[in-house]
């Protein structure tokens, strides 16, 4: 049976990117929002709140948290909440880094810094990518890549909630 996952990444670069790994089907993450869904969640005065209980609500019942992560995704205000929402809400954390993956123009991006250096495990004063894993999907193409994170991802996220469950 495949875990229930929470998607974390860049919207505006990395959706197409974002859905092309939601697409391989070993992972039943959460529905994609719809652009004008979006614009009713991140608009108005009380928008910051509205995207918290979002963030919140999508996280329910979900066991991971996949940070799916392009050139610009580490240090962004709502992936920095999303995984520390996750890591404190007791979800593994896992990274999957999607830069090589072809986006709907058929170009690949550079690869951008790991996002869980940006974020600090209290308990031990580390940051959170001495404790959970990046990883860097090997191969010289996109489909390479591709077909790597079809093999790689449902154990990748095994081993995240087994690591989240030491902590």
């Amino acid at each position: 049976m495949a875990r229930r996952c929470f998607y974390s990444f860049h919207f505006k670069p990395d959706n197409w990117r974002a859905a092309t790994v939601r697409s391989i089907g070993v992972i039943d993450g959460n529905e994609p929002v719809t652009d004008n869904e979006w614009e009713s969640i991140a608009s108005g005065a009380d928008k910051d709140a509205k995207i918290e209980r979002w963030v919140a609500q999508q996280m329910k019942g979900r066991t991971c948290a996949i940070v799916l992560a392009g050139t610009d995704t580490a240090n962004r205000k709502w992936i920095n909440h999303e995984i520390t929402s996750a890591w404190n809400s007791g979800l593994g954390v896992v990274g999957i880094r999607i830069h090589g993956l072809k986006n709907s123009a058929g170009n690949t991006a550079s690869e951008g810094l790991n996002p869980f250096d940006f974020i600090t495990h209290t308990p031990t004063n580390q940051t959170l990518s001495s404790i959970v894993r990046c990883y860097s999907p090997t191969g010289a193409t996109s489909k390479d890549r591709y077909d790597w994170i079809s093999k790689y991802l449902s154990a990748a996220v095994e081993e995240a909630v087994a690591i989240r469950s030491k902590f």
